[in-house]
Protein backbone atom coordinates (compact mmCIF):
# COMPACT_ATOMS: atom_id res chain seq x y z
CA UNK A 1 0.00 0.00 0.00
CA UNK A 2 2.57 2.25 0.52
CA UNK A 3 4.31 1.59 -2.35
CA UNK A 4 1.36 2.58 -4.22
CA UNK A 5 1.03 5.86 -2.41
CA UNK A 6 4.24 7.02 -3.45
CA UNK A 7 3.79 5.43 -6.84
CA UNK A 8 0.75 8.23 -7.05
CA UNK A 9 3.30 10.87 -5.73
CA UNK A 10 6.20 10.30 -8.08
CA UNK A 11 3.44 10.50 -11.01
CA UNK A 12 1.92 13.89 -9.50
CA UNK A 13 4.82 15.48 -9.32
CA UNK A 14 5.82 14.69 -12.65
CA UNK A 15 2.79 15.81 -13.82
CA UNK A 16 3.73 19.19 -12.14
CA UNK A 17 6.60 19.79 -13.43
CA UNK A 18 5.30 19.01 -16.80
CA UNK A 19 2.94 21.77 -16.25
CA UNK A 20 5.31 23.92 -15.03
CA UNK A 21 8.12 23.30 -18.26
CA UNK A 22 5.30 23.95 -20.17
CA UNK A 23 4.36 27.38 -18.36
CA UNK A 24 7.86 28.07 -18.88
CA UNK A 25 8.18 27.82 -21.84
CA UNK A 26 6.09 30.59 -22.95
CA UNK A 27 4.32 28.32 -25.82
CA UNK A 28 1.06 29.10 -24.10
CA UNK A 29 1.92 33.21 -24.79
CA UNK A 30 3.07 32.47 -28.21
CA UNK A 31 0.10 30.43 -29.33
CA UNK A 32 -2.05 33.41 -27.72
CA UNK A 33 -0.31 36.47 -28.91
CA UNK A 34 -2.76 36.37 -32.37
CA UNK A 35 -6.07 36.75 -29.36
CA UNK A 36 -3.96 39.23 -27.61
CA UNK A 37 -3.28 41.51 -30.71
CA UNK A 38 -7.25 41.50 -31.81
CA UNK A 39 -8.06 42.43 -28.28
CA UNK A 40 -5.37 44.87 -27.64
CA UNK A 41 -5.20 47.00 -30.94
CA UNK A 42 -8.55 48.56 -31.47
CA UNK A 43 -8.64 50.16 -27.87
CA UNK A 44 -4.55 50.86 -29.04
CA UNK A 45 -5.64 52.42 -32.16
CA UNK A 46 -8.31 54.64 -30.52
CA UNK A 47 -5.08 56.17 -28.47
CA UNK A 48 -3.06 56.79 -30.90
CA UNK A 49 -5.73 58.29 -33.35
CA UNK A 50 -7.21 61.00 -31.29
CA UNK A 51 -4.91 64.04 -29.78
CA UNK A 52 -5.35 65.66 -26.18
CA UNK A 53 -7.10 68.49 -27.95
CA UNK A 54 -9.49 66.67 -29.84
CA UNK A 55 -10.29 64.66 -26.58
CA UNK A 56 -10.98 67.83 -24.51
CA UNK A 57 -12.58 69.14 -27.46
CA UNK A 58 -15.01 65.95 -27.20
CA UNK A 59 -15.56 66.22 -23.80
CA UNK A 60 -16.58 70.00 -23.86
CA UNK A 61 -19.37 68.91 -26.81
CA UNK A 62 -22.51 69.93 -25.53
CA UNK A 63 -24.03 66.26 -27.29
CA UNK A 64 -21.52 64.60 -25.07
CA UNK A 65 -22.12 66.15 -21.91
CA UNK A 66 -25.55 65.35 -22.30
CA UNK A 67 -25.23 62.13 -23.84
CA UNK A 68 -23.14 61.23 -20.79
CA UNK A 69 -25.27 62.76 -17.87
CA UNK A 70 -28.25 60.62 -19.71
CA UNK A 71 -26.24 57.72 -19.73
CA UNK A 72 -25.00 58.09 -15.94
CA UNK A 73 -28.61 58.88 -14.90
CA UNK A 74 -30.14 55.92 -16.36
CA UNK A 75 -27.67 53.51 -15.92
CA UNK A 76 -27.52 54.47 -12.20
CA UNK A 77 -31.15 54.17 -11.82
CA UNK A 78 -31.19 50.69 -13.57
CA UNK A 79 -28.23 49.68 -11.17
CA UNK A 80 -30.69 50.55 -8.14
CA UNK A 81 -33.56 48.58 -9.70
CA UNK A 82 -31.18 45.79 -9.68
CA UNK A 83 -29.65 45.58 -6.61
CA UNK A 84 -32.95 45.89 -4.89
CA UNK A 85 -34.97 43.39 -7.11
CA UNK A 86 -31.74 41.03 -8.13
CA UNK A 87 -30.02 41.01 -4.38
CA UNK A 88 -33.38 38.66 -2.96
CA UNK A 89 -33.95 37.00 -6.19
CA UNK A 90 -30.12 36.04 -6.70
CA UNK A 91 -30.05 34.76 -2.67
CA UNK A 92 -33.63 32.44 -3.98
CA UNK A 93 -31.47 31.21 -6.77
CA UNK A 94 -28.08 30.06 -4.79
CA UNK A 95 -30.40 28.68 -1.89
CA UNK A 96 -33.37 27.29 -3.09
CA UNK A 97 -33.08 23.12 -3.45
CA UNK A 98 -35.68 23.13 -5.63
CA UNK A 99 -35.11 22.51 -9.49
CA UNK A 100 -37.67 25.42 -10.46
CA UNK A 101 -34.79 27.26 -9.18
CA UNK A 102 -32.21 26.17 -12.22
CA UNK A 103 -34.66 26.26 -14.35
CA UNK A 104 -35.05 30.31 -13.42
CA UNK A 105 -31.25 30.60 -13.49
CA UNK A 106 -31.13 29.13 -17.33
CA UNK A 107 -33.82 31.98 -18.35
CA UNK A 108 -32.68 34.80 -16.77
CA UNK A 109 -29.18 34.45 -18.29
CA UNK A 110 -30.99 34.49 -22.07
CA UNK A 111 -30.01 37.93 -22.04
CA UNK A 112 -26.47 37.15 -21.75
CA UNK A 113 -26.65 35.03 -24.75
CA UNK A 114 -29.08 36.66 -27.04
CA UNK A 115 -28.66 39.95 -29.41
CA UNK A 116 -29.30 42.99 -27.74
CA UNK A 117 -31.46 44.08 -30.81
CA UNK A 118 -33.41 40.68 -30.12
CA UNK A 119 -34.07 41.64 -26.81
CA UNK A 120 -35.12 45.14 -28.01
CA UNK A 121 -38.03 43.65 -29.87
CA UNK A 122 -38.77 41.64 -27.29
CA UNK A 123 -39.24 44.54 -25.00
CA UNK A 124 -41.39 46.34 -27.76
CA UNK A 125 -43.33 42.64 -28.17
CA UNK A 126 -43.91 42.83 -24.01
CA UNK A 127 -44.15 46.50 -23.42
CA UNK A 128 -45.17 48.17 -26.85
CA UNK A 129 -48.50 49.86 -27.52
CA UNK A 130 -49.66 46.66 -29.40
CA UNK A 131 -47.46 44.46 -26.86
CA UNK A 132 -48.65 42.21 -24.29
CA UNK A 133 -48.55 44.85 -21.37
CA UNK A 134 -49.64 47.56 -23.65
CA UNK A 135 -53.24 48.17 -22.98
CA UNK A 136 -52.53 47.90 -19.46
CA UNK A 137 -49.79 50.48 -19.19
CA UNK A 138 -51.70 52.68 -21.65
CA UNK A 139 -54.83 52.38 -19.10
CA UNK A 140 -52.61 54.02 -16.28
CA UNK A 141 -50.84 56.62 -18.39
CA UNK A 142 -47.44 55.25 -19.21
CA UNK A 143 -46.32 54.84 -22.70
CA UNK A 144 -43.13 53.31 -22.38
CA UNK A 145 -41.08 52.84 -25.89
CA UNK A 146 -39.00 55.89 -27.04
CA UNK A 147 -38.72 57.00 -23.64
CA UNK A 148 -36.45 57.85 -20.84
CA UNK A 149 -37.85 54.89 -18.70
CA UNK A 150 -37.48 52.93 -22.13
CA UNK A 151 -33.63 53.24 -21.75
CA UNK A 152 -33.74 52.11 -17.69
CA UNK A 153 -35.65 48.72 -18.81
CA UNK A 154 -33.63 47.94 -21.88
CA UNK A 155 -30.33 48.25 -19.32
CA UNK A 156 -31.94 46.20 -16.66
CA UNK A 157 -32.77 43.71 -18.58
CA UNK A 158 -29.47 43.66 -20.41
CA UNK A 159 -27.11 44.10 -17.30
CA UNK A 160 -29.24 42.34 -14.78
CA UNK A 161 -28.03 39.11 -15.70
CA UNK A 162 -24.38 39.79 -14.88
CA UNK A 163 -25.08 40.90 -11.03
CA UNK A 164 -27.44 37.86 -10.39
CA UNK A 165 -24.78 35.52 -11.83
CA UNK A 166 -22.26 36.74 -9.79
CA UNK A 167 -24.54 37.64 -6.77
CA UNK A 168 -25.16 34.15 -7.32
CA UNK A 169 -22.15 32.45 -6.77
CA UNK A 170 -21.14 34.79 -3.93
CA UNK A 171 -24.18 33.76 -1.66
CA UNK A 172 -23.36 30.17 -2.75
CA UNK A 173 -19.96 30.44 -1.75
CA UNK A 174 -20.85 32.28 1.72
CA UNK A 175 -19.46 30.10 5.03
CA UNK A 176 -23.10 28.42 6.44
CA UNK A 177 -21.50 27.92 9.46
CA UNK A 178 -21.46 31.50 10.70
CA UNK A 179 -25.49 31.66 9.98
CA UNK A 180 -25.60 28.62 11.99
CA UNK A 181 -23.94 30.11 14.91
CA UNK A 182 -26.45 33.22 14.08
CA UNK A 183 -28.98 30.83 14.71
CA UNK A 184 -28.02 29.61 18.20
CA UNK A 185 -27.46 33.38 19.26
CA UNK A 186 -31.18 34.43 18.76
CA UNK A 187 -31.17 36.32 15.43
CA UNK A 188 -34.25 36.21 13.19
CA UNK A 189 -33.11 35.66 9.17
CA UNK A 190 -33.46 38.99 8.23
CA UNK A 191 -30.98 39.30 11.17
CA UNK A 192 -28.64 36.94 9.76
CA UNK A 193 -29.24 38.24 5.57
CA UNK A 194 -28.19 41.94 6.54
CA UNK A 195 -25.65 41.45 9.48
CA UNK A 196 -23.85 37.83 8.72
CA UNK A 197 -24.46 37.17 4.90
CA UNK A 198 -24.35 40.61 2.63
CA UNK A 199 -20.61 41.62 4.73
CA UNK A 200 -19.18 38.19 3.58
CA UNK A 201 -20.41 38.63 0.15
CA UNK A 202 -20.16 41.90 -0.39
CA UNK A 203 -16.87 41.56 -2.55
CA UNK A 204 -18.64 39.56 -5.05
CA UNK A 205 -21.91 41.73 -4.59
CA UNK A 206 -19.97 44.91 -5.41
CA UNK A 207 -17.83 43.08 -7.97
CA UNK A 208 -21.41 41.76 -9.94
CA UNK A 209 -22.85 45.78 -9.44
CA UNK A 210 -19.98 47.05 -11.04
CA UNK A 211 -20.07 44.78 -13.74
CA UNK A 212 -23.66 45.42 -14.36
CA UNK A 213 -23.67 49.09 -14.22
CA UNK A 214 -20.45 48.95 -16.80
CA UNK A 215 -22.63 46.41 -19.27
CA UNK A 216 -25.67 49.13 -18.41
CA UNK A 217 -23.46 52.00 -19.49
CA UNK A 218 -22.23 49.95 -22.78
CA UNK A 219 -25.69 49.21 -23.86
CA UNK A 220 -26.70 49.96 -27.82
CA UNK A 221 -28.96 47.56 -29.57
CA UNK A 222 -31.63 47.05 -27.40
CA UNK A 223 -31.76 50.61 -26.50
CA UNK A 224 -31.98 51.82 -29.97
CA UNK A 225 -34.92 49.81 -30.63
CA UNK A 226 -36.96 50.45 -27.83
CA UNK A 227 -36.06 53.81 -26.86
CA UNK A 228 -34.69 55.18 -30.16
CA UNK A 229 -32.03 57.96 -30.38
CA UNK A 230 -33.69 61.06 -29.87
CA UNK A 231 -30.85 63.53 -28.14
CA UNK A 232 -31.70 64.60 -24.86
CA UNK A 233 -34.37 61.94 -24.12
CA UNK A 234 -32.89 58.71 -25.09
CA UNK A 235 -29.48 59.46 -26.69
CA UNK A 236 -26.89 57.50 -24.35
CA UNK A 237 -23.36 57.97 -24.98
CA UNK A 238 -22.67 54.54 -26.89
CA UNK A 239 -26.02 56.49 -29.24
CA UNK A 240 -24.24 59.94 -29.53
CA UNK A 241 -21.31 58.19 -30.61
CA UNK A 242 -23.04 56.52 -33.50
CA UNK A 243 -24.35 59.33 -34.96
CA UNK A 244 -21.34 61.40 -34.12
CA UNK A 245 -19.50 59.41 -36.38
CA UNK A 246 -21.69 60.45 -39.24
CA UNK A 247 -20.71 64.00 -39.11
CA UNK A 248 -17.62 64.30 -37.51
CA UNK A 249 -15.27 60.93 -37.17
CA UNK A 250 -12.51 62.32 -34.97
CA UNK A 251 -14.81 63.85 -32.46
CA UNK A 252 -16.86 60.28 -32.64
CA UNK A 253 -13.03 58.86 -31.87
CA UNK A 254 -12.42 61.31 -28.67
CA UNK A 255 -16.16 60.70 -27.30
CA UNK A 256 -14.93 56.63 -27.60
CA UNK A 257 -11.53 57.23 -26.25
CA UNK A 258 -13.29 58.66 -22.91
CA UNK A 259 -15.98 55.82 -22.96
CA UNK A 260 -12.70 53.45 -23.10
CA UNK A 261 -11.02 55.67 -20.07
CA UNK A 262 -14.47 55.18 -18.25
CA UNK A 263 -14.36 51.35 -19.05
CA UNK A 264 -10.63 50.79 -18.26
CA UNK A 265 -11.45 52.43 -14.54
CA UNK A 266 -14.38 50.42 -14.49
CA UNK A 267 -12.21 47.03 -14.87
CA UNK A 268 -9.33 47.76 -12.35
CA UNK A 269 -11.93 48.05 -9.47
CA UNK A 270 -13.76 44.92 -10.87
CA UNK A 271 -10.49 42.78 -11.06
CA UNK A 272 -9.99 44.40 -6.81
CA UNK A 273 -13.14 43.30 -5.85
CA UNK A 274 -13.26 39.72 -7.88
CA UNK A 275 -10.11 38.61 -6.12
CA UNK A 276 -12.68 37.09 -3.15
CA UNK A 277 -15.80 36.77 -5.16
CA UNK A 278 -17.82 35.21 -1.57
CA UNK A 279 -15.59 37.09 1.19
CA UNK A 280 -13.86 40.50 1.86
CA UNK A 281 -13.87 40.13 5.79
CA UNK A 282 -10.07 39.86 5.85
Amino acid sequence: MNFLFQKIRRLTLKSEKGQKSLASSGLGWILGVPLFLILVLPGFALVLSAGLSEVWAAFLDPAFLEAAFLSLTSSMMALVLILLSGTPLAWWLARSPSSLSRGVEMILDLPIILPPAVVGIGLLQAFGRSGIMGELLAAVGLNLPFSFMAVVLAQVVIAAPFYLRSATVAFRNADRNLEDVAKTLGHSPIQIFFRVVLPLCRRGLLAGALLAWARALGEFGATLLFAGNMPGVTQTLPLAIFSTLERDVHLAIAMSLLLLALALLLLALLRRFEKDPAGGNR
